[in-house]
């Protein structure tokens, strides 16, 4: 008669996920996904069709850009840096109990913003402090090695720079939510978008796409100088600041050069050489995305200054958060979740259904913007988004959640 196997103990997935900061973080940033996604469909829905929508804290937009950035895609970052931050300074890892209480507050506080949109608005000063708190945690233990390290590393510095922008958004978040200026939500999203989220997304691929590149194509030329990062740097925030001065009519000033910038970075990291593996091509397709989106908002503030009418900002936006930031989220996630795992660093069908599904997502979100009646798009784009996001998520967390496969810590 067989022996009965052990039951396992039900604190093991909580201890496997707090393994390694990036299975804590990215299983935050999946949760995060999949519910802010959730609500802003019900959102767009309720919108479109006039049904009742329960109280929020917040006009919904600006809730769906907090959300998506701060509770959603920085967590991936998060996790990703404090993981690779002391690998590129060549220092010791971050401790367990610092990436456990950054996930912690960020993941609690996250939970109290969408609950302050679906019904309880009185608890999002709570959940932005948690969020603020997470973020200034990380960023201590990251910078208390960035300083010993004595700032010599340019990525290190330029990522950083980033989640420093980042603290800023949110505290601006929070100011808001105790009272403050309504004014201050619009610069907390754009902080979030150029001032955060660019940078950091550049600051990444400037320093792993080469280096994956060059690991597996054949006369690959690694093409990383440090003036294009800090040249996206400058027209970033100059973007930003055209932005938030209600300057759309000059934003090209700053839009045709980073277009231009972004353009010749693509083609010197020799995207015709990566036809596979798929791993390696999905990272230069959403990489594609980032001069389009620049070229579109190039064309738009054009088209504002020549005109004086009203521009599509939301078509090249989409662009690049959907296009770029999502599809890189899928890809550059899909690498690591399999390399820090112990299996293949291969596109199963699960990740390749969810990026070639952000790609559709993104053309009829840009496209969205064409029509008429916009809101059935929007929706149509936001249930896609979810539907084939969903399998990859839920595969994603179920491997955070499980020991590494060749057995090895981490």
């Amino acid at each position: 008669m067989r022996s009965a196997k052990p039951a396992i103990p039900p604190t093991q997935p909580l201890t496997t996920l707090l393994e390694a900061p990036h299975r804590a973080m990215f299983f935050m940033g999946a949760t995060a996904l999949l519910a802010s996604m959730a609500w802003w469909t019900w959102a767009l829905l309720a919108s479109w069709r006039g049904w009742l929508f329960v109280r929020y804290a917040m006009p919904v937009a600006w809730a769906h850009g907090l959300l998506m950035q701060y509770a959603t895609l920085a967590p991936f970052v998060l996790g990703f840096l404090l993981t690779v931050f002391p690998r590129w300074l060549d220092l010791p890892a971050v401790p367990k109990r610092i990436y456990a209480a950054v996930f912690a507050l960020m993941f609690g506080g996250a939970a109290l913003v969408i609950a302050a949109q679906s019904g309880a608005p009185i608890v999002l000063p709570l959940g932005l402090v948690a969020m603020l708190l997470g973020w200034l945690a990380a960023m201590f233990a990251l910078g208390a090695r960035l300083h010993r390290h004595g700032y010599r590393d340019v990525w290190s510095v330029s990522a950083y720079a980033a989640l420093v922008l980042g603290a800023l958004g949110l505290a601006l978040a929070l100011l808001y939510a105790v009272g403050g200026s309504p004014a201050l939500m619009p610069i907390a999203i754009g902080i979030g978008t150029f001032g955060l989220l660019v940078p950091v997304y550049f600051t990444v691929a400037h320093r792993m796409v080469p280096f994956f590149s060059n690991n597996v194509l054949a006369g690959y030329r690694v093409v990383r100088p440090a003036w294009s990062l800090l040249g996206v740097w400058i027209l970033s925030l100059a973007h930003l600041a055209f932005d938030l001065r209600d300057a759309q009519a000059w934003r090209w000033l700053a839009d045709l050069p980073l277009t231009a910038l972004l353009l010749w970075q693509w083609l010197a990291w020799q995207p015709w050489k990566a036809r596979g593996p798929g791993l390696l091509t999905v990272l230069y397709i959403a990489l594609a995305w980032l001069p389009l989106s620049f070229a579109l908002f190039t064309v738009d503030s054009l088209r504002v200054m020549a005109t004086g009418a009203a521009g599509w900002p939301l078509a090249p936006l989409h662009a690049l958060t959907i296009g770029f930031f999502s599809s890189m989220l899928v890809a550059m996630v899909t690498r690591v979740t399999h390399g820090h795992s112990g299996r293949p660093l291969v596109m199963g069908p699960l990740p390749w259904i969810g990026f070639v599904g952000m790609q559709v997502v993104a053309l009829i979100r840009v496209l969205a913007e064409c029509a008429s009646r916009p809101l059935p798009y929007y929706v149509a784009a936001a249930a896609l988004w979810l539907l084939v996001l969903m399998p990859w998520v839920a595969r994603s967390l179920w491997i955070y959640l499980t020991p590494r496969r060749d057995g090895k810590p981490g």
